[in-house]
């Protein structure tokens, strides 16, 4: 008997089907999920003129940004999450959130403004941003960490890693309904910093709790 045909053979006889990476990482962040906006309603909560903000391309540009780096870096750490898996070829899904961001920046700049660039940067909120994503994305990070787990990552750190920017990215994107600076500036200068504080933790801590 061939060992691919001997696999299946004893896949098949086995009663006992494990649940997927895909699946854990799901009902671990939906677990995570009602903590965050816990703790978003009780410190921050959504800004009060939200309804208008909606009608603002860059306030919605906020929320692409934020998501398309959840998505990529959810399937990019489902695809490392087993032991065979390669970074090479998949990193690219990681650089659509800053192609979308880098659209809105050149389409902020053609557009006739009311404020000077550098204040567009800085904004209002630069302090508040830095510390309330990392803030909540520590429920987050801590699900996508069981998730990640649950599979068997050749490159743990790595892992950690993406596990930081999924929960940053859902972060993020709770912390923009309340943050009132929409400018694709200030989304591309002080969530990446705050990002990149939630990624390190996550590499860190990945690189410990991940090992198989």
């Amino acid at each position: 008997m061939e060992t691919e045909q001997l696999i299946r053979t004893l896949a098949a006889d086995n009663p006992h089907r494990t649940h997927s990476v895909g699946f854990v990482l799901a009902l671990a962040l939906l677990a995570a999920a009602p903590f965050s906006f816990a703790m978003f309603m009780m410190r921050l909560g959504v800004r009060p003129d939200v309804m208008t903000a909606m009608h603002n391309p860059f306030f919605d540009l906020k929320f692409v940004v934020t998501l398309a780096l959840a998505i990529s870096a959810i399937v990019v750490g489902l695809h490392l999450s087993r032991p065979e898996a390669s970074f090479k070829g998949w990193g690219w899904l990681l650089l659509i959130p800053v192609g979308i961001i880098a659209a809105g920046i050149g389409s902020e700049m053609v557009m006739p403004q009311r404020l000077p660039m550098m204040t567009r940067l800085i904004g209002n909120n630069s302090r508040v941003c830095m510390t309330a994503i990392p803030l909540l994305s520590l429920p987050l990070l801590a699900g996508a960490l069981i998730g990640l787990r649950h599979g068997a990552p050749a490159r743990p750190a790595l892992a950690g890693a993406l596990a930081g920017l999924i929960s940053a990215g859902l972060a993020a994107t709770l912390y923009a309904s309340h943050c009132t600076d929409d400018s694709p500036l200030f989304v591309a200068t002080w969530y990446p910093i705050a990002t990149a504080m939630v990624t390190a933790a996550g590499a860190l801590i990945g690189a410990r709790v991940l090992r198989f």
